[in-house]
């Protein structure tokens, strides 16, 4: 195969963040110990490269690279922004975290960027070969990631959950390949296409293939009855890592999940639409209800993103509707921005409660922040707002938009889930508000600006975005898929 300036062009900002990891490690063997912040500025540089890389090329009509493996299109470019933006989230979370709680590591930046690199790579897989190793390249630095707070006692134990489930999906989704292949001798997404639209597939494998896909790619998510693992996983892991996770994680699932079923499964729509339909519902219902009962405010942050997952399926009902499939992919990108900066709002003040061994991540703890820290408080008052999609905040454009586009496909019963499972959102939500504000205490914050930073710039950016939420709307909308 002769390589192109297009082929690396197109490959860039996953190779970008790759190679800046492998740099990394090298360049933090004559860093000083006590000088590690080093490290972590020298990875947010090379996110934030990445990211400069990827909204230069993002508009570029590249066509498909490496043989049909590789794409660049407005879709990938959108989501490697959210997940480049996700990582420079991340690193500003941990930077602190890890000194003032003893878990300083200098893998840990190289980590991120090489878990972040699959995530890219994910996002631009237009081969399901290339696909099976994006999710691995993501997903081993997350089980090392998530096992990193060792002084925490169920660090360790929430890391090889996440291995042994991470593994069983890994497997789902390398079956499904294998059915795939078998069922039309290509793993290449065009000419997967091709071979079902010439009728020279078996439609019985092709449809367990596709089964097992979604299967894998549920577990990564974290949708019913695939979801086991979130709350264990983000109790356990350091909160930035499950910060950091909740919203990047998600982006490139669903990315791929979005491209794999309007590019590759349009024609297994009518059997595939009900088993997600069941799915979403299944999800926002569980999610919810069990998120009622939590006393810890990281398993509450857990159960709301598997209920927001419920949510973003309900955009996959319209996938067997050609006419509004493009408004159901632009719902779903706004979606994801809105929710990622929500959850770092949220997240980055879950960071600053969090104390040694892991005190301070009760809900009741929160008593008398509002009184103490008002700008934090107000930081978590938008995000709890914005979760259960009150206006003027973009949680209630993206529920909108999601709802609007379950009732076009014709899903009336899911949005009318979706609805009630929101109104039931309200009680666990607004009861961190109602401690913050109305309970006397004297919680411990930790002062750390770059977390400070973060809390207040995706709070504000949650609510005053909501007031152009058409202009964002438009953005998502013009990141189409590239299709063949």
């Amino acid at each position: 195969m002769n390589l192109t300036l297009t082929d690396y062009l197109t490959i860039l900002p996953a190779a970008f963040v790759a190679l800046g990891g492998v740099l990394l490690l090298v360049v933090d063997l004559f860093i000083p110990q006590n000088r590690k912040g080093i490290t972590a500025l020298l990875s947010a540089i090379i996110l934030a490269g990445g990211l400069g890389t990827n909204l230069a090329l993002g508009g570029a009509a590249f066509p498909a690279a490496f043989n049909n493996m590789i794409v660049l299109d407005g879709f990938a470019a959108f989501s490697n922004t959210v997940v480049l933006a996700s990582g420079l989230a991340g690193v500003a979370l941990a930077f602190q975290y890890l000194r003032r709680l003893n878990l300083e590591r200098s893998e840990f930046y190289a980590l991120i960027l090489f878990s972040t690199s699959g995530m890219l790579l994910l996002n631009q897989a237009y081969d399901l070969i290339i696909v099976f190793l994006s999710v691995e390249l993501l997903s081993i630095p997350l089980y090392v990631l998530t096992g990193l707070a060792r002084t925490v006692n169920n660090s360790e134990e929430s890391a090889l959950k996440y291995f042994l489930l991470g593994t069983f999906a890994s497997a789902f989704l390398l079956y499904g390949i294998a059915m795939i292949y078998g069922a039309t001798a290509h793993t290449n997404l065009p000419s997967v296409v091709s071979a079902i639209t010439d009728q020279k597939a078996n439609p019985t494998l092709l449809l367990i293939g596709a089964a097992l896909i979604v299967i894998g790619l549920s577990f990564k998510i974290s949708a019913v009855p695939f979801h086991v693992w979130t709350p264990d996983v983000y109790q356990g892991a350091p909160t930035p890592v499950s910060g950091w996770m909740a919203v990047s994680v998600k982006a490139a699932g669903f990315t791929i999940l979005l491209r794999l079923l309007l590019m590759a499964f349009p024609s297994l729509s009518t059997s595939l639409s009900a088993v997600i339909g069941g799915m979403a519902a299944l999800t926002m219902i569980l999610g919810n209800l069990l998120a009622l009962v939590q006393k810890n405010i990281k398993r509450l942050l857990a159960y709301s993103s598997i209920a927001n997952v419920g949510y973003l399926l309900l955009a996959f009902t319209a996938y067997s509707n050609p006419q509004i499939a493009s408004d159901a992919l632009a719902a779903t990108l706004f979606y994801l921005v809105g929710y990622g900066l929500t959850s770092f709002a949220a997240w980055a003040v879950v960071t600053s409660m969090e104390q040694a061994e892991g005190r301070g991540l009760e809900i009741e703890d929160f008593a008398g922040l509002g009184r103490k820290r008002p700008l934090l408080a107000a930081a978590m008052a938008i995000a709890m707002i914005s979760f259960t999609g009150v206006p003027p905040t973009l949680g209630f454009w993206g529920k909108f938009y999601i709802f609007r586009t379950a009732v076009e496909s014709g899903a009336l019963a899911l949005a009318l889930i979706g609805l009630l499972t929101s109104l039931l959102s309200a009680y666990y939500y607004l009861r961190v508000v109602v401690v913050m504000y109305m309970k006397p205490g004297e919680p411990e914050v930790t002062s750390d600006p770059w977390v400070n930073l973060l809390a207040y710039a995706s709070a504000a950016g949650t609510f005053l975005l909501a007031f152009f939420p058409g202009s964002l709307l438009d953005v998502a909308a013009r990141a189409l898929i590239k299709l063949f």
